[in-house]
Protein backbone atom coordinates (compact mmCIF):
# COMPACT_ATOMS: atom_id res chain seq x y z
CA UNK A 1 0.00 0.00 0.00
CA UNK A 2 2.62 2.47 1.17
CA UNK A 3 4.27 2.43 -2.59
CA UNK A 4 1.25 3.11 -4.45
CA UNK A 5 0.49 6.22 -1.82
CA UNK A 6 4.10 7.44 -2.33
CA UNK A 7 3.50 7.37 -6.13
CA UNK A 8 -0.06 9.33 -5.82
CA UNK A 9 1.55 12.00 -3.45
CA UNK A 10 4.73 11.61 -6.40
CA UNK A 11 1.90 12.34 -8.88
CA UNK A 12 0.33 15.01 -7.10
CA UNK A 13 3.39 17.42 -6.38
CA UNK A 14 4.22 17.04 -10.32
CA UNK A 15 0.87 18.22 -10.92
CA UNK A 16 0.66 21.12 -8.33
CA UNK A 17 4.33 21.75 -9.74
CA UNK A 18 3.15 21.78 -13.14
CA UNK A 19 0.25 24.29 -12.65
CA UNK A 20 2.09 26.80 -10.41
CA UNK A 21 4.69 27.61 -12.91
CA UNK A 22 3.64 30.30 -15.76
CA UNK A 23 3.09 29.43 -18.84
CA UNK A 24 6.15 30.85 -20.65
CA UNK A 25 8.18 28.54 -18.43
CA UNK A 26 5.87 25.63 -19.86
CA UNK A 27 6.47 25.68 -23.16
CA UNK A 28 8.45 23.44 -24.56
CA UNK A 29 11.74 23.92 -26.17
CA UNK A 30 11.52 23.74 -30.61
CA UNK A 31 12.57 20.47 -31.90
CA UNK A 32 15.81 20.76 -34.21
CA UNK A 33 15.13 19.96 -37.56
CA UNK A 34 15.28 15.98 -38.12
CA UNK A 35 17.61 16.42 -40.72
CA UNK A 36 20.07 17.59 -37.87
CA UNK A 37 18.96 15.07 -35.61
CA UNK A 38 19.23 12.19 -37.58
CA UNK A 39 22.75 13.37 -39.32
CA UNK A 40 24.11 15.59 -37.07
CA UNK A 41 26.09 19.02 -39.28
CA UNK A 42 26.67 17.01 -42.51
CA UNK A 43 23.39 18.59 -43.80
CA UNK A 44 24.73 22.10 -42.87
CA UNK A 45 28.08 20.96 -44.26
CA UNK A 46 26.26 19.93 -47.53
CA UNK A 47 24.31 22.96 -47.60
CA UNK A 48 27.20 25.13 -47.38
CA UNK A 49 29.72 23.34 -50.10
CA UNK A 50 26.81 23.64 -52.80
CA UNK A 51 26.57 28.00 -51.62
CA UNK A 52 30.24 27.85 -52.21
CA UNK A 53 29.61 25.85 -55.86
CA UNK A 54 26.79 27.97 -56.77
CA UNK A 55 28.67 31.77 -56.39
Amino acid sequence: MSSSQDYVRYLTERFVRYVETPKEQRVKKQKEPWSYRWFGMLPLAVRLLVGRRIK
